[in-house]
């Protein structure tokens, strides 16, 4: 491998993540070059890469200045980027005009990740899945915890499942709450954990969350991802059981997911479909 190729850049959002990932890659030998954003980053990604430039929503000229700079010709995509608060937190450049320009009126989510990747790539960036380099961190079926569903919350894993994959198709979210037959929260722009949080403060302490990947997945950004501050935030809120979607979400800290999940009778089980789930279901009538 070339020492360009052993060289990658980290487009940061929010969360642990992207240390996470740039701990990881530099691990593997890996050279991580940063572009983090204001009021997302956890400044503390510094610390984890090569490299880091910290730029403001809309800064795609010096984006790809920042890597083109350091060599860099692929790129991951790590971490949630919120929707701006302010106005003032976006200081888009020309070539992040001509980007908004060239998908016009249509902003949604998937369609302008796709055309900011069109873009890196003319650039000389290509795009990759955040798994690429880490394939040992997608989801491995099976339960990972000593406590396992029972009967009652398998009937909320296939509800929660079908929901769950309705809105994804929607492009609204990944994930939602279900106890004893109802849906309690669908995540929209609040994220994950903020759904977790409103799911279980509704709910009577046995909340089911279901988060998988959406029926159309573009696997070099918004991958479904989960770890240990997710168990911590459903034991804050009451939630009981996580089902992830086997190979198609990433986990950076397993073990310590499991150890937290068993410490406080959590369930984790990550399913490759809903035919798998039924037939479980079906085995414990």
């Amino acid at each position: 491998m070339t020492p360009a190729e052993k060289r990658i850049g980290l487009i940061a959002g929010s969360g642990p993540f992207p240390i996470l990932f740039a701990k990881k890659a530099a691990a593997r030998g890996y050279e991580v070059f940063a572009a983090a954003y204001h009021h997302e980053t956890d400044p503390a990604l510094a610390g984890s890469v090569a490299a880091m430039e910290v730029l403001h929503l809309g800064q795609v000229g010096r984006l790809t200045r920042f890597f083109r700079k350091h060599g860099v010709q692929s790129a991951v995509m790590v971490g949630a980027i919120q929707k701006p608060r302010a106005v003032s937190e976006i200081r888009p450049d020309i070539k992040a005009l001509s980007l908004l320009a060239a998908v016009r009126k249509d902003t949604h989510d998937d369609r302008l990740l796709r055309a900011f990747a069109r873009f890196l790539e003319k650039e000389g960036v290509i795009v990759r899945p955040s798994t690429f380099l880490l394939p040992e961190l997608l989801a491995r079926p099976g339960c990972w915890t000593r406590k396992k569903p029972s009967k009652k919350e398998r009937s909320d894993i296939i509800l929660g499942w079908q929901k769950a994959k309705a809105i994804g198709a929607l492009d609204i979210g990944q994930c939602v709450v279900v106890e004893n037959g109802s849906v309690l929260a669908v995540e929209a722009i609040d994220g994950t954990d903020a759904t977790i949080q409103r799911g279980g403060g509704l709910g009577r302490g046995n909340a089911v969350v279901v988060k998988v990947c959406k029926p159309i997945q573009d696997f070099r950004f918004d991958v479904p991802a989960v770890g240990a501050r997710t168990i911590e935030t459903m034991r804050e809120c009451g939630a009981r059981v996580l089902i992830v979607e086997a190979g198609r979400s990433v986990v950076f800290d397993r073990e310590e997911m499991v150890e937290l999940a068993d410490q406080y009778g959590i369930s984790i089980e990550a399913l490759a479909d809903m035919q798998e789930q039924s037939q479980k279901n079906k085995a414990e009538q």
